[in-house]
C-alpha cells in the first residue's frame, strides 16, 4: 500500500540536479514525471534563473519543474521567480515549518520539504509538523553531517514510515523517498517502502552534473518493474 494519503497507481519519478539541456530531454523522453534544478550556489550542481529558463523551454506540458531551495531568503527567491517558472518548491535545508509556510505564501507556490534521516530520528512528528502547515508532501532523505543532499548513501529503508503503522490516515503526507537510490536498487527500494515518489540524482550520473541517459532510461524502467 501507498504511504500517501492519496494512494498512487504508481510510483512518481523525479530527476534531480539537471544542468544540460541534453539531460531534460533524456529525462523527458524517459518518462520523468518532475525535474529538479537545484538553486544552491555551493552544489556542483548548481544553475541559476537564467539556464533554467532556457533549459525548460523544451519541456512539454505534464512535466513539471521543480526548484530546489537550501535556506534561502525572501528576496533572492522572489528573483528566481521572477526568472523561471517553477511549479513546486523543495525546501531543503534548515527551513522550519513556519519558514516554509511563510515562503510560499509569499510566493504561492506548493511546496515539498526534504528531512534527513538522521540516527535515531523519530521522524513521524517532524513529517506531522510541515504537513500542518501546508507541505505537499516530504522527501525523506540520507542523512550527512555536512551536505543538504545529493550524497549518494542510502538510509536504512527499514525505517521508512509505512501507511498502516499510522493512526490517522487523513494525516499523512505523500512521502517521497531520497538518497543513493540507482537503477539497480531502486525496484527493491520500492518494495521495500513503498512511497509515493522516488527522487534521484547522483544514481543516474556519469559525473557530477552530468547525467546518463541510459542510466535514466534503465532506473525509470526499473521504477516501472517495481509498480
Amino acid at each position: 500500500m501507498s504511504n500517501s494519503a492519496h494512494p498512487a497507481t504508481r510510483t512518481r519519478i523525479k530527476i534531480c540536479g539537471l544542468t544540460r539541456s541534453i539531460d531534460v530531454q533524456a529525462a523527458v523522453q524517459a518518462g520523468a514525471d518532475a525535474l529538479g534544478f537545484v538553486f544552491y550556489p555551493p552544489s556542483p550542481r548548481a544553475v541559476t534563473a537564467e539556464q533554467v529558463a532556457k533549459l525548460l523551454e523544451s519541456v512539454p506540458p505534464f512535466v513539471q519543474p521543480v526548484g530546489l531551495f537550501v535556506d534561502v531568503n525572501e528576496a533572492d527567491l522572489l528573483d528566481i521567480l521572477k526568472t523561471v517558472r517553477i511549479d513546486l518548491l523543495q525546501f531543503h535545508g534548515n527551513e522550519t515549518p513556519e519558514q516554509c509556510a511563510h515562503l510560499a505564501a509569499l510566493t504561492g507556490k506548493r511546496w515539498i520539504k526534504a528531512v534527513q534521516m538522521k540516527p535515531d530520528v523519530d521522524i513521524q512528528p517532524i513529517i506531522e509538523s510541515y504537513r500542518a502547515v501546508g507541505a505537499s508532501g516530504i522527501l525523506l532523505d540520507a542523512w550527512h553531517p555536512d551536505l543538504f543532499g545529493g550524497t549518494g548513501h542510502a538510509f536504512d529503508w527499514r525505517r521508512f514510515p509505512q501507511f498502516e503503522q499510522s493512526p490517522n490516515i487523513d494525516s499523512q503526507c505523500p512521502l517521497i523517498l531520497a538518497g543513493g537510490l540507482t537503477p539497480d536498487n531502486v525496484a527493491e527500494a520500492i518494495r521495500q517502502t513503498r512511497p509515493f515518489a522516488v527522487d534521484v540524482s547522483g544514481g543516474v550520473e556519469s559525473a557530477k552534473g552530468i547525467k546518463d541517459s541510459t542510466l535514466i532510461q534503465r532506473f525509470i524502467t526499473a521504477v516501472q518493474s517495481a509498480d
